[in-house]
Formats: C-alpha cells, sequence, structure tokens
C-alpha cells in the first residue's frame, strides 16, 4: 500500500494503479489489498502562463477569437468587420420579405414611441421635444452596432427618473433650464464613455452588482415613485415639488388642493383606465398585443382633439404647447466639462449608464432566448455606448432598450435591427412635418401613459419568489425599494448593492462547512444532515469546506473545524462510541487557497497532533495543491496524509490500524 509515502507526483500520474471495485465495502475485508491512487500535482507552468491563462478566463470566457483560427486574411478581414458591426453579418442575406415584417414592426413601435418619448423626456425635467430627438438617432446607431434583432431602442422611465431626480437635486430646470442641458447631455456623455469602455475592456461583470433581488426592488420602488409624480398632470396642478421621496410628493398633492382641476381629473383618470384595459387586454392574449401598442398614440390623437375643442370651455388645462419642427439640433458646443457641477454630471452618468445597460442587455437577452439566437453582452456594451456618446452631441439623453417597445417589436414579428431605422423614419417624419399638431396635447395623458408603462415593472411574485427562496436577497429587494421611497433613488440603489456585497462578504467569510457520512455499500459521502443513508464511520471525523480557503475565512474557519472535533469527541463520550482518532477534510470544494489559508492548514494539523488525532486532506483540487506543495505544508503531513478521496483515506488508514498493535 501508501505505507511510507505521502502519494504526491508530478503530472505525469495521469493514469492510475488499480480501480478500487464499486462494491467495496468499507471497513474491506483484510484480504484484499488494492494500490491508492495517487494525488498529482497540475502541469507545470511559468508565471506568464499562469498570467495569461487567468486573464483569458476572466475577460475572454467566450472564447470570441476562435473563429478566426485557420481562416485566410480576406476571411479574418470579414469577421472583424463582423464583430464589429454586427450588420455586416445579418445585412448580406437580408431579404424584401424580411423588410416587410421590419415595416410593419417598425411602424407599430414608432407609434409607443412616440408619446412614450415625450412623456419619459418630461419625466427627467426635460423639454418634451428632447423624448423625441432620443428616439431619431440612437435606434439608427444601434441598428448598426447592436447584436440583438428585437430591441427597440429610446428613452426609459427608470433612467429618466434617476437623470431627472439627480440632476434637480442641484439644478432647477425652470431656474438655470442652459444648464440643466448642458449637465443632461454631458451625463449622457459620461453614461455612454462608461458603456462602452465596459465592453471594449470586456468588464460586464462590473455590472452584475447590481442582482435581481436589488433590481427586483428598485424597479418597484421606482415605479411607484414616478406614479406618485404623475399626480401633477392627472390632478391638474401647477406648483409640484421636485423631490422625489414618498412624504414630499403626497405632501404637495394635498397641499395644492386648491390647484386640482375637476376637468383635468376626469379625462385624466378615463383615459388611464383605457390605457390600463388595452395593456390587461394584450397580457391576456398576446395576439391583441397592437391593442396596448396603438393605445398611446390614438390617446394622445383623441385627447388632443378633445382638448382641442373644449379650449374655450376648459382653458385650465394644461397642454404641452409649442414644439419646434426640424431634426435634432447639434449639442457638442454644450457638452460640460469644467465647472464646479461637472462631478454631478459624471456621478449621474455612470449611475444612469449601469441601469440602462443591465437594462438593455437583460430585455436583448430575454428576446434572443425566445428565438434562440446569442446576444453579445460586450457588442452590446459597445452598441449602447457609442449610441448615447452619438447621442450626447445631437440633443438626445440617456437611451437604451425599453422592454416595453421591444415587446411590441417581437409581437409585431420583427426580424433584424431594420426596424429600428424604420421608426427612426417614422420619428423623422413626425419632427419635420406633425410637430405643431402636439400644441394642444394635454399633461394629463403623457402622465397616464407614463403610468401604464411603469406599473408593469411592480413584479410583487418576483418578491415572494425571493422570499420563499434567499431571504438575505428579499432584504436586499425591500431595502431597494424603501431606501427610494423614502431617501432617495441613488441611496435607495446605493443600500440595495450594499445590501448584496455584503452577502456576498458573508458567504466569503462566513463559508459553509459540514459533516459528512457514508452511504452504506458505496464509496459516496454526503452530509449527514441532509441524507437520512449517510452514517458516521467510526473513529472518522469528515468535514468539508464548500468555499476557497483565503485569509478572510481562515481564522473562522480553523475556530469552526475545532469546535466541530470538540463537538465529536463530546458526542463520542456521551455515547461510548468508538474514540476518535482521525480528522479528515474533504477539499473538493476549495477552489483555491492563499497563504493565510496554507498556514491554517498547518496549524490544524499542530493542534491536532496535540490531541493525538490524525489530520488528512482529500481531494485538493489542482491550484489549491500547486500552492501546498509550493509552501512545503505537504511535507509535514508525511505519510497517510494526503489522498485522491475520502473512501480512499477511511479505507487506507482504516486497513493501516487494523496492522499496528
Amino acid at each position: 500500500m501508501g505505507i511510507g509515502s505521502n502519494r504526491v507526483e508530478n503530472f505525469e500520474c495521469r493514469e492510475t494503479v488499480l480501480t478500487i471495485p464499486a462494491e467495496a465495502m468499507l471497513p474491506p475485508p483484510p484480504q484484499q489489498e488494492e494500490e491508492i491512487h495517487k494525488v498529482c500535482l497540475p502541469p507545470k507552468q511559468t508565471t506568464f502562463q499562469k498570467l495569461k491563462h487567468k486573464l483569458s478566463e476572466v475577460f475572454f470566457p467566450d472564447d470570441p477569437f476562435y473563429k478566426f483560427q485557420n481562416q485566410s486574411w480576406l476571411r479574418k478581414v470579414i469577421l472583424g468587420l463582423q464583430s464589429l458591426f454586427p450588420v455586416f453579418e445579418w445585412g448580406p442575406g437580408y431579404t424584401l420579405a424580411l423588410f416587410k415584417s421590419d415595416i410593419v414592426s417598425g411602424l407599430t413601435i414608432a407609434s409607443l414611441a412616440i408619446p412614450q418619448g415625450i412623456s419619459y423626456a418630461k419625466l427627467a425635467n426635460l423639454p418634451p421635444i428632447i423624448g423625441l430627438y432620443s428616439s431619431f438617432v440612437p435606434p439608427l446607431i444601434y441598428s448598426i452596432l447592436g447584436s440583438s434583432r428585437h430591441l427597440a431602442v429610446g428613452p426609459v422611465s427608470i433612467a429618466s427618473l434617476v437623470m431627472g431626480s439627480m440632476i434637480t437635486e442641484a439644478v432647477s430646470y425652470n431656474e438655470q433650464p442652459t444648464l440643466y442641458l448642458k449637465l443632461a447631455f454631458t451625463a449622457t456623455f459620461f453614461a455612454g464613455v462608461f458603456q462602452a469602455s465596459l465592453g471594449l475592456l470586456r468588464l460586464g461583470f462590473v455590472i452584475d452588482f447590481l442582482s435581481k433581488a436589488t433590481l427586483v426592488g428598485f424597479m418597484a420602488g421606482a415605479a411607484v415613485i414616478v406614479s406618485l409624480q404623475q399626480l401633477k398632470g392627472l390632478l391638474g396642478i401647477s406648483h409640484f415639488t421636485s423631490k422625489m421621496q414618498l412624504i414630499p410628493v403626497m405632501s404637495s398633492v394635498f397641499h395644492r388642493k386648491d390647484e386640482w382641476s375637476w376637468q383635468t381629473i376626469v379625462l385624466g383618470f378615463i383615459f388611464l383606465l383605457i390605457l390600463l384595459g388595452t395593456r390587461h387586454i394584450s397580457i391576456k392574449k398576446p395576439k391583441l398585443f397592437w391593442i396596448s401598442a396603438a393605445a398611446p398614440l390614438t390617446s394622445v390623437i383623441l385627447s388632443t382633439l378633445l382638448v382641442f375643442l373644449l379650449r374655450e370651455k376648459a382653458p385650465g388645462i394644461s397642454v404641452i404647447g409649442h414644439l419646434p419642427k426640424g431634426i435634432n439640433p447639434p449639442s457638442l458646443n454644450m457638452l460640460y466639462f469644467t465647472g464646479p457641477q461637472l462631478a454631478l454630471a459624471i456621478k449621474t452618468g455612470i449611475i444612469t449608464g449601469i441601469l440602462s445597460l443591465t437594462e438593455g442587455i437583460a430585455v436583448g437577452r430575454t428576446f434572443a432566448g425566445l428565438k434562440n439566437y446569442q446576444v453579445d453582452g460586450n457588442k452590446e456594451m459597445m452598441a449602447i455606448g457609442f449610441m448615447n456618446m452619438a447621442g450626447s452631441c445631437s440633443s438626445c439623453y440617456v437611451t437604451t432598450g425599453s422592454f416595453s417597445r421591444s415587446a411590441v417589436n417581437y409581437n409585431a414579428g420583427a426580424q433584424t435591427a431594420i426596424s429600428n431605422v424604420v421608426m427612426s423614419a417614422a420619428v423623422l417624419i413626425t419632427l419635420l412635418f406633425l410637430m405643431p399638431l402636439f400644441h394642444y396635447t394635454p399633461n394629463f395623458i403623457l402622465a397616464a401613459i407614463i403610468i401604464t408603462a411603469v406599473i408593469g415593472l411592480i413584479d410583487y411574485q418576483a418578491a415572494c419568489r425571493l422570499w420563499n427562496v434567499d431571504k438575505l436577497d428579499f432584504v436586499a429587494c425591500v431595502c431597494s425599494f424603501f431606501g427610494i421611497l423614502f431617501i432617495s433613488v441613488p441611496m435607495g440603489l446605493a443600500i440595495a448593492v450594499g445590501v448584496s456585497v455584503f452577502k456576498i462578504l458573508l458567504h466569503v467569510t462566513r463559508p459553509n462547512t459540514i459533516v459528512l457520512g457514508n452511504i452504506s455499500g458505496t464509496q459516496i459521502f454526503q452530509n449527514l444532515d441532509r441524507y437520512r443513508d449517510a452514517s458516521r464511520v467510526p473513529s472518522f471525523l469528515i468535514l468539508a469546506i464548500e468555499s476557497p480557503i483565503y485569509f478572510a475565512n481562515s481564522t473562522y474557519l480553523q475556530e469552526r473545524i475545532l469546535r466541530w472535533v470538540r463537538e465529536e469527541e463530546e458526542r463520542v463520550k456521551a455515547t461510548n462510541d468508538s474514540p476518535l482518532k482521525c480528522v479528515i477534510l474533504d477539499m473538493t470544494a476549495v477552489t483555491s487557497i492563499d497563504t493565510s489559508g496554507i498556514e491554517t492548514i498547518c496549524e490544524l494539523r499542530k493542534m491536532l497532533m496535540q490531541k493525538s488525532l490524525q489530520f488528512v486532506l482529500a481531494n485538493p483540487g489542482g491550484n489549491t495543491m500547486e500552492k501546498l506543495h509550493k509552501s512545503d505544508a505537504l511535507e509535514r503531513f508525511e505519510f497517510n496524509g494526503l489522498y485522491l478521496s475520502v473512501g480512499e483515506a477511511v479505507k487506507d488508514i482504516s486497513s493501516l490500524w487494523k496492522r499496528l498493535p
């Protein structure tokens, strides 16, 4: 057997000496002598090779260069263009039949994008025309750079809310409209730079800190605040708070009762019920999606006509007013790169950039999954980033893929990103010729459209699932929700991210340790608390660690393992069971270890030796094994201190004990 050897060899020992029969029982009969598998070190690599492999795994997990292998020079150029500009990938195969589908879907989402663009611009405290500008240029950029066939690009409620609330805290549009516009365009520019940088540097994992739980609470809280803010338009209030917290908003509603307009209230709630009704119909019967898609524009037309006819009998109804005709004016000269508010623009840009990027990629992947094609996250980051950078220079604010418009785009039969081009063309015609028609569009219809759009962000079923599955995730969700309602939008988001990071730290610093038992008649060892068939192996305490061993958790693990040993000794004493002789540490789930972890392993061995207990390691991973070997920690374990599996450790040590007097 392995007596006299620690059974550690270099990577050449790839083949095992003898396979242990599956029917082997614990302990084995004395006459059955079997070779024990050797524990191999990973292949030798230089520091450069290790660094190269690590960087490749971190930044290129999808191996984007594989398709360039064994290709001609011309083919590599074509593949490079397709990688940078996805339009070259699907463009050559574009047909008239696809164009017909894209025209229908593009016109359909345009009917939704025009009223939503106007509404969301007001949500960001920007002139309504900015919302239409933002529905014209960015979709054109995305159609060239984007990899999603169904993503409908334009302003969205969450980014509009965050931008409006953050800039308004420092600058009022009514008092300093030029500065406000400069900050909005500059924030959009920095949002684009941040987004494109994440894509170019392949740092998409940064946005993963916005967990699903955080987003569920954030979206719900933002939806509530946005809806309450629309009471200004639904009630006809002229002087309304610019704050985004629940208490100031409700206080402003009830302290301004003298400004309530009964005509606005009646018409506003009638149209709101109509819009909610059409939304409900489309949810229940997806084939009737066109009803909810056409409802906003139809409502705008009807309400505008109604207010125009009643303009003398009901002069108190607030309307949009004059909107300038023409395409986007350049705004490069309005970018704000010096001055006291630059930090605010950068902060607003980064936060809105993260939120819009998260929403856009999530929406794109959702519909890509339905049609069984892939959306490249890094390409999407670059596409969204570059379109926001271009938008900031053409009087646009932050845009991304909208879930509501993308759902309509998908249901309308969109085949490629040309549907975004068709939508932009429809918006262009509106900007050039139809702007005077929006003069009498009432503000209450914009409020009703916004409420209808954001109410779907309140996902109470997802919150219930979080409660059932993970209580800490539910806490993050609730913190995000109430933080937005009672503190502020950025602080609510920060609190939720903080709770999520705390959860990560909790798992890292307090990893799970379990006691394993043998399932009778097998070489399988599983958690004693989970499997009734698992039973303790006499004289052995088998522990498993389910995390890497780092400086952050090494002290905790040492204390916890010693506690397991103490509790096992107390159990043995209370039950008169076989005395504890050996502690086996199953390192299967220990993916990595640092110097503090190695020191902890050595300290544990020393402490257990003082208790006359043998300490054994089982199945350390390649990275862990290499570091243990280089630190000379394995030499301290002498013979019978390292095994390929828990089963072999128990078998070998048990047979050794039987040989001893």
